[in-house]
This record gives structure tokens, C-alpha cells and sequence, in this order.
């Protein structure tokens, strides 16, 4: 196998049989579908991880490129997330993700750990919108994803993902106002989401953030 190969030539490398290239795609975007994961379940993390990878297994043959290979995961990663909080528990009524959060369906701590005051402000906050607009939130921070990417992804229209990101903005920052224990950590959250987001990506990404289940 070549180390050097990008998406699409370890992707054809896997179609024709070399199973170490499908390894090395999937090692590369781990982390990737991991932080998908990360801050929408309390448990269970890695069984998601690893059904999100098993799907893309059995539809590697339906990607035709038209799209990053990273985008194609993310999209499973989605379906496998709300598949998981429709269908993964015994409920009387379906969740309306337009409507439902996280912190709603799963009342659990974040498995992630912020060093700053204010940035555990903002994942409590993240947590306690709508779960389509976390979702569109965090793939615009985390994953730098362009509005129509992230259309793309969650399988919406391009207007209708824009005014998702709005609004997921207006309501984290109406969440952090009622959150937030000092003028500090109100004023260090509410500065620059944008900065923000850069910093909680080396958090989500630090190996010590997401503890190893058991």
C-alpha cells in the first residue's frame, strides 16, 4: 500500500481488495467522526464510532467522490446519531430534533472535560439546543465545513442551512447568558464564538478529553 495516496486513491486501493488501505482511510478520519460523536452522548461513544465505520463499509461501493470522503463519514456519523436517540431506547414518542436536545433525550454529563471555565460554559450550552442545530453548529466550528458542506451532510437545502447556523448561534448565545456562574465567564464566552471554536478543538481533539469506556 502507498502511504502517500489521498482519499480517493486509498479508496480505490480498498475497492480492489487491499484491506490496509480501508485501514488507513479509516485511521485518518477517525478523530473526525469521533468529535462528531462527542459532545451528543454521554456513552457509548466508540460502539457509534464503530457503527458509523461499518456502514461506510458496506456503502464504500455506492461513494462515487463527489464529495470529500471526510463529508461522506459525516453523513453517516448523522444517521447513525439520530437512529441512535429514535430507535436506541424504549420511548413513547419519537424526538423531535428540531425541537429536542441532548441535554433533553440524555441528561448525562458531556464526556468531554474544558480546562476554562467558560469553555465547560459553552459545551453545557451546545448541549442544550436543538439537537439539528448543535449538529449544524458543530460542523461549522469543529469541522470548518461550509454552509453548502454542511447542507450536504445533514441532507437539507442551502437556505435552509444557513438560517440553522443563524440560529444555533442566537440560542447558544441565549444559553451561555443563562449558564454562565460569573461576568467572567459570560464575557469570555460571549467574545468571539469563532475563537471559541478554535479552542474547543484542541480540547475535543486531546486524547485525555474522552476517556476510554468500561
Amino acid at each position: 500500500m502507498a502511504t502517500g495516496l489521498d482519499d480517493q486513491g486509498l479508496l480505490d486501493a480498498w475497492r480492489a481488495g487491499d484491506q490496509a488501505s480501508g485501514g488507513a482511510l479509516f485511521d485518518r478520519y477517525f478523530e473526525v467522526v469521533a468529535r462528531f460523536f462527542s459532545n451528543k452522548v454521554a456513552d457509548g461513544l466508540d460502539d457509534l464510532v464503530q457503527q458509523t465505520f461499518l456502514a461506510a463499509v458496506e456503502a464504500r461501493d455506492r461513494y462515487r467522490g463527489d464529495a470529500p470522503f471526510r463529508n461522506f463519514l459525516l453523513r453517516i456519523a448523522h444517521h447513525i446519531l439520530c437512529k441512535h436517540y429514535r430507535h436506541g431506547r424504549v420511548r413513547q414518542v419519537v424526538p423531535d430534533f428540531s425541537v429536542t436536545a441532548i441535554a433533553d433525550l440524555d441528561p448525562s454529563p458531556s464526556v468531554l472535560v474544558a480546562q476554562r471555565g467558560e469553555q465547560q460554559v459553552l459545551l453545557r450550552a451546545l448541549r442544550r439546543i436543538p439537537l439539528e442545530l448543535q449538529v449544524v453548529l458543530e460542523l461549522a466550528f469543529w469541522e470548518q465545513l461550509t454552509a453548502q458542506e454542511i447542507a450536504d451532510v445533514v441532507e437539507i437545502p442551502l437556505g435552509t442551512a444557513k438560517t440553522r447556523i443563524r440560529r444555533a448561534k442566537e440560542l447558544v448565545r441565549m444559553q451561555i447568558e443563562q449558564i454562565a456562574s460569573s461576568p467572567r465567564e459570560l464575557e469570555g464566552s460571549l467574545e468571539d464564538l469563532d475563537a471559541w471554536a478554535r479552542a474547543m478543538r484542541a480540547v475535543v481533539d486531546a486524547k485525555d478529553s474522552l476517556p476510554a469506556e468500561g
